[in-house]
């Protein structure tokens, strides 16, 4: 297939906020996305990590050979505490790019994900996607993901 899925370094983040932003598009929401590069490394790759991520990127046979090491898509994660489950995966950002869509590249990245979670110990992962998205709500369903229409989502901006 031409893909490597590997965890996410440093030198990926102004590649992975492009990615963010293509992904604000989509979810018709660009204005949204305010975090500057800088706190972005910083919360990667800081004294005290707030995330991580697995990117995939493309090989010379996948795409083009300007493409070779191209991330393509990406999932980036963090860690949830429940009072009922204990601390589990939160699934922030997953996205693979519109040309390398339907080539199986983000059934690599949710497995990798999941292998992850387990790896960890965590008691599951959670997520949240928009009602609208039907490609990646079709996607989870094939997971068996529980999907929760009762509870309704809240924030503070500061």
């Amino acid at each position: 297939m031409g893909i490597t899925i590997r965890k996410i370094v440093k030198a990926d983040c102004a590649r992975l906020l492009e990615l963010v932003h293509e992904l604000a598009v989509y979810e018709k929401a660009p204005q949204e996305v305010t975090v500057t590069l800088d706190h972005f490394v910083e919360s990667g790759f800081g004294e005290k990590p707030v995330w991580w991520g697995f990117a995939a990127t493309s090989t010379p046979t996948s795409f083009s050979k300007e493409g070779e090491g191209e991330i393509v898509g990406f999932v980036l994660y963090y860690i949830r505490y429940s009072t009922w489950k204990g601390q589990r995966m939160y699934l922030e950002d997953f996205l693979v790019t519109e040309k390398a869509r339907g080539k199986g590249i983000g059934k690599l990245l949710f497995n990798r994900l999941i292998e992850e979670a387990k790896e960890k110990k965590f008691n599951g992962i959670v997520w949240q996607v928009l009602e609208w998205n039907e490609p990646a709500i079709n996607f989870y369903k094939k997971y068996n993901a529980a999907l929760d229409g009762e509870w309704v989502n809240c924030s503070i901006e500061f």
